[in-house]
């Protein structure tokens, strides 16, 4: 075999390791999937969704819009009315819906949160998955949304009759 043989062999191969090694998942990406799978072990419904414009979300790049976590619970029993708040400071600001929780405060512990919404039936987060990929704080995040939407659940009147 020439030189030229051994060129070829070898950039083939050069080639066939790039393939491979580009193919392989990073820390990262791994770190995020065991998190997300940890959270539906949990009740939780993560999902990777294009971010609502009533987030104000922006990309790595400052551009508005782009993908942003949503990880949501599923509420038995309930029937909530549609509240969508961001979180600015560490409080909640309610941009849609009932103001009960107006300046509420976010627990310091939560990091990344950056709003929540309540729908008819199930209460979820948008935050940064980044702020915590090892999933420290997927307990205290289920227990918040629950307990605001537990302050969101309706009033149930009773009417009692005059004889």
């Amino acid at each position: 075999m020439t030189n030229v043989g051994y060129w070829v062999i070898g950039l083939v191969a050069v080639f066939m390791l790039g393939t491979f090694m580009s193919a392989r998942i990073s820390p990262r990406e791994k770190a995020l999937g065991n998190m997300r799978e940890r959270a539906k072990k949990m009740g939780f419904i993560p999902r990777l969704i294009p971010a609502p414009l009533w987030i104000e979300h922006t990309t790595y790049s400052g551009k508005p819009g782009g993908m942003v976590a949503y990880y949501s619970v599923v509420l038995s029993d309930a029937t909530h009315a549609l509240v969508q708040a961001l979180v600015v400071d560490g409080h909640l600001n309610v941009l849609k819906g009932e103001p009960t929780l107006q300046g509420e405060p976010i627990s310091s512990n939560l990091k990344g949160i950056q709003a929540l919404e309540i729908q008819s039936n199930s209460a979820g987060f948008y935050w940064d998955e980044e702020a915590d990929l090892s999933g420290e704080q997927l307990e205290s995040m289920k227990t918040a949304l629950i307990s605001f939407a537990d302050r969101m659940r309706p009033k149930i009147r009773s009417f009692t009759s005059v004889d």
